[in-house]
């Protein structure tokens, strides 16, 4: 009866185990997708809507959609917000809203969805140069050899000896930098403040829409419209004006599905499994975003950018496997 009962027991536990493992990986396929099709979707989108107005409504109507869970999880923690907390919402929300995804936005109506999409999945590369230089923080040999492949795969893809749209490309790159950026603050602030993932990418969205908003009634201002009218969407930016029952899909497409459900999936896969498992989302994605652009867009792969995705894609399994090694070699210790 003990032997029955002992089997039967790990027979659960291990049937529990299978079904997490299963779910993960079913968020990691999810969240892979949406954030692999996020460019295509905003390319279409752009074509009607204003950039900035795009990034208002995606991020506003994304960071409500995770409000209900977050205030769960505050309320479970029995944590309140104060203003340490509202301080540094609006700085990573800034950050990534205002600045870095204004950036992304624009780079994608100067230039091909895929090209940009590659170039913001090397962001976790930016972050480590930025966090070696500004924050003194070391780099394993796997993160360094990594990061040299990443960068040596943009400039393949890139090709800046026959650079034929330097204005879309500065711009993808400034948006990979930023939100490096903001990957560091958002680290900073939820080690400082004991928030998880979900909490301060929801808050940081919701921020930075209101800072956007703010922006976007400024420019209504005739003195700064004025100012901004020689910068193409920059002047008398519309909050809602053009949402119809004909698009109406497609931006809940991108605001609830790829901004909310993409990023929550994201953070619960963290949350549940570890880095490592989560980064695969952005591993896949430089691979997967040129072929379903090709298939929707009907946007050319060229020799140099499956080159490029190789180069990017080996740095990634680089960066995957040093990881896992290190944190098992942590677990024994």
């Amino acid at each position: 009866m003990v032997y029955v009962s002992t089997f039967t027991s790990t027979y659960i536990r291990e049937k529990e185990v299978f079904l997490v493992k299963l779910r993960t990986l079913l968020y990691v396929i999810i969240s892979t997708f949406l954030f692999s099709s996020m460019e295509i979707a905003l390319k279409i989108a752009g074509g009607t809507f204003n950039p900035v107005q795009l990034n208002f409504i995606r991020f506003l109507l994304g960071g409500l959609l995770l409000l209900p869970f977050t205030l769960n999880k505050l309320k479970k923690d029995g944590r309140r917000l104060n203003s340490r907390d509202i301080r540094a919402f609006a700085l990573t929300g800034f950050s990534c809203v205002v600045v870095s995804m204004t950036l992304y936005q624009l780079a994608i109506q100067l230039s091909l969805p895929a090209t940009i999409a590659i170039v913001l999945s090397a962001n976790p590369a930016f972050g480590m140069l930025i966090g070696l230089v500004l924050l003194k923080e070391k780099m394993s040999r796997t993160n360094t050899i990594a990061v040299v492949l990443t960068l040596a795969g943009l400039l393949v893809i890139i090709n800046p000896f026959n650079l034929t749209n330097p204005a879309g490309i500065t711009l993808g790159l400034l948006c990979s930098v930023t939100f490096a950026i903001y990957g560091i603050l958002t680290r900073l602030s939820s080690n400082k403040l004991g928030f998880g993932g979900m909490t301060m990418t929801c808050f940081s969205f919701i921020a930075g829409a209101i800072e956007l908003a703010i922006f976007m009634a400024m420019t209504h201002i005739p003195a700064v419209s004025r100012a901004f009218s020689g910068v193409q969407g920059f002047s008398d930016i519309p909050f809602f004006q053009g949402i119809t029952m004909s698009n109406i899909l497609l931006i809940a497409y991108i605001s609830f599905l790829v901004t909310g459900v993409g990023f929550g999936l994201y953070f619960v896969v963290m949350e549940e499994a570890g880095v490592p498992i989560a980064s695969l989302i952005f591993f896949v994605k430089p691979a997967l975003a040129p072929v379903l652009s090709l298939l929707v867009l009907g946007d050319p792969i060229h020799s140099n950018t499956i080159v490029g995705i190789i180069i990017i894609l080996i740095g990634s399994v680089v960066t995957l496997t040093g990881e896992k090694i290190a944190l098992r070699m942590s677990r024994r210790s």
